[in-house]
């Protein structure tokens, strides 16, 4: 399945990443994507936002389509999780879904630089491409799925796994740490006021109620304290 559906019409940023996908600091870079997976139900899509510093996933979604409110919910979540820094660049594939008005007002509002790859280049995103093929290895081929909740509570599930309980070699433990300190550094009042009952999805799934609701949910790094 193609899940990058460029417009040519519409206009693009350019790319600033050029393949070097590194960073200096926590949220001066993450990078975007989605991939899918199909189900008795029918085809469900998961999109990631990942902190290129520590290798980190921010946050997630899962959809029963891949509209832009699949891609914009996990933007909003990201957002929220780590609030607003300056300098922030975002980078994606050149997928319709990230270049849609609303996507781009919302990276302009948070103040987040947008950045895009070429078309039907996979190295031009080559680190989100990574996470999703991890993530389709360790979880998704592994079986076949009945349902969009049954993908979302194994996801729930791998999430929390890769970020917090998986070996990391040296570098990436010093690497979290250093976004620890940098997100419990943030004063209160740089950080994005969230009501805990609402979500941004217009008919969120069951899990994504439980990542607001209940201890299933990943530790809010600005709360607990833990990567």
């Amino acid at each position: 399945m193609k899940t990058t559906l460029s417009n040519k019409a519409a206009p693009c940023p350019l790319d600033h990443v050029n393949r070097q996908f590194h960073a200096p600091a926590p949220n001066k870079l993450w990078v975007a994507d989605f991939t899918y997976c199909s189900t008795r139900a029918g085809f469900v899509y998961v999109a990631f936002v990942i902190d290129v510093f520590s290798r980190y996933i921010v946050r997630w979604c899962v959809s029963r389509n891949m509209k832009t409110s699949l891609v914009l919910d996990a933007l909003e979540q990201a957002i929220h999780n780590r609030g607003r820094h300056d300098g922030l660049i975002h980078h994606s594939d050149r997928g319709s879904q990230y270049l849609t008005i609303h996507y781009s007002e919302r990276l302009a509002e948070a103040g987040i630089e947008a950045s895009v790859g070429s078309v039907g280049d996979s190295y031009d995103n080559a680190l989100a491409e990574t996470i999703n093929g991890l993530y389709k290895a360790e979880v998704i081929h592994r079986r076949s799925w009945k349902s969009c909740e049954e993908v979302e509570f194994e996801t729930l599930k791998w999430g929390n796994w890769f970020n917090n309980q998986r070996l990391l070699s040296r570098s990436e433990i010093f690497r979290r740490l250093s976004t620890k300190r940098s997100i419990m550094s943030k004063p209160p009042s740089m950080l994005k006021q969230h009501d805990s009952n609402q979500t941004t999805s217009s008919n969120p799934g069951t899990v994504q109620r439980l990542l607001h609701t209940s201890s299933l949910s990943y530790p809010d790094t600005r709360e607990e304290g833990v990567l």
